[in-house]
């Protein structure tokens, strides 16, 4: 199918019945009445849940939409949504909320698309993350909104500056071939971020996230990391060079799937910038250290995008109705990904779950694992790959697969477990491997030299 075609297509299926939303800015206490009104009205396939508060004490709500509300079920991928990072960029947050209500009015209406989506996934979404940013950009208004009103948390900060830099750890340890996933923290971390960064560090660390997009304002493009480039700063000004990760074809993807989606972003000329086919690499973009996308690549399982959606940071409520309408189609697309690539189980030889352990595919640098119930999910590209399951304390496995275009590939690994030899075999073993020696009767005088150091 030509690639025009698949937008076209996904929102004829959207079409039919679809809800009377109200398009209005909603504050927070508003924005806490609309999530628990869409619990109510789909609660066997919702649940409202927080993961911690922000300076000022409010909470961060996430909607979920599972068939299982509250349950990880075995090879069911885990998404996420999150918007309103920077609080005066609203529009995410309303998408997000009139995302929430479509989901739960079409799967009452029994579309079979969502029906479909929220029985194969479990769907988080979070409308905001800056809640008390957001409250200082709303008593402004679309009208006369400054360009960083609001903008930081209460402390000022600004959320997607203030992840741990796990970029310049995996710059270091790639030149001595360390780690290339899930690059541990400093020590003194927790003490460095702010309570909402806290928050949705300990909330990924917490799920087993496959796929993610942030949602931010000001720009539109598709944006996909890294965000930080290797040198960021040139001669005092900001340095602009493609910094592609391991996966940058699966980004591009990725990135292209909401785009082209999107009513208008993919044609490139938007809000008096380029991009062509509507996406950029961050860092080729402008280096940004810290950020959230990276973090999630580089600390986890998520592969996260971060999307930028409308010139203006705070658009007026007259255009909130076109904007849902240029976005719907994209954001269910972009959830539908998710659906790609490779999954299966880790088990032992009792088919036992093993946590944590590594998935490795020959010609990408970079790793993922395995979930507490021995569960992975690999996003790759259509292709032939070699994989290799290992985990501590087994043998490991590797096996060629075939990823097609549609649905991921189910590809199962059963470990066996090392044979450790108890110390008198290999005290023994010692003992014929002299014997042997001593019946060449030569023992050249480089080894004796040797032995004696």
């Amino acid at each position: 199918m030509a690639r025009w075609l698949r937008p076209l297509v996904g929102a004829l299926l959207l079409l039919e019945g679809a809800a009377a939303l109200s398009f209005l800015h909603h504050r927070y206490e508003e924005l806490v009445q609309a999530l628990f009104r869409v619990q109510s009205q789909c609660p066997y396939v919702t649940r409202i849940y927080s993961i911690g508060r922000s300076v000022e004490g409010r909470h961060l709500y996430v909607l979920e939409f599972s068939d299982h509300p509250g349950i990880h079920e075995l090879l069911e991928p885990e998404f996420k949504y999150v918007g309103n990072m920077h609080g005066n960029e609203v529009l995410g947050r309303e998408l997000l909320l009139q995302l929430s209500e479509f989901l739960c009015e079409e799967f009452r209406r029994g579309n079979e698309r969502i029906r479909r989506l929220i029985h194969d996934t479990r769907i988080h979404i979070m409308p905001s993350m800056n809640p008390d940013g957001y409250e200082v950009a709303a008593k402004q208004g679309p009208d006369s909104n400054g360009y960083l009103t609001g903008r930081n948390n209460a402390n000022g900060v600004d959320l997607n500056r203030n992840f741990p830099d796990l970029n310049t750890l995996m710059y270091y340890s790639r030149e001595i071939s360390g780690p290339n996933h899930h690059i541990p923290l400093p020590d003194n971390w927790k003490s460095q971020v702010e309570p909402e960064t806290l928050a949705v560090i300990q909330w990924i660390s917490s799920y087993n996230f496959v796929l993610s997009a942030n949602l931010h304002g000001g720009a539109v493009v598709a944006n996909y990391p890294y965000d930080k480039s290797q040198d960021q700063w040139f001669r005092s000004h900001r340095r602009t060079v493609n910094t592609p990760t391991p996966d940058d074809k699966l980004f591009q993807k990725l990135a292209k799937t909401y785009s082209y989606a999107h009513s208008w972003m993919h044609r490139g000329w938007n809000c008096g910038d380029y991009f062509a086919d509507g996406i950029t690499n961050g860092a080729s973009w402008y280096s940004l250290s810290k950020g959230m996308q990276d973090f999630n690549y580089l600390y986890t399982n998520c592969f996260e995008i971060t999307l930028e959606l409308s010139c203006n940071k705070f658009p007026p409520e007259e255009d909130l109705e076109r904007q849902w309408m240029a976005n719907r189609e994209a954001l269910v697309a972009f959830i539908e990904e998710v659906h790609q690539g490779i999954k299966g189980m880790v088990s032992d030889e009792n088919n036992n779950g093993i946590a944590g352990a590594v998935i490795s595919v020959q010609g990408i640098s970079h790793d993922i694992t395995s979930g507490d119930m021995g569960d992975y999910f690999r996003l790759l590209l259509p292709g032939t790959y070699t994989v290799t399951a290992s985990a501590e304390g087994y043998q490991p496995l590797t096996v060629t697969t075939t990823v097609g275009p549609a649905a991921p590939s189910l590809v199962h690994f059963q470990l066996k477990q090392e044979v450790v030899r108890k110390p008198a075999e290999r005290k023994a073993s010692g003992t014929r491997m002299n014997n042997k020696a001593l019946q060449k009767k030569v023992v050249p005088r480089a080894t004796r030299q040797g032995t004696q150091r």
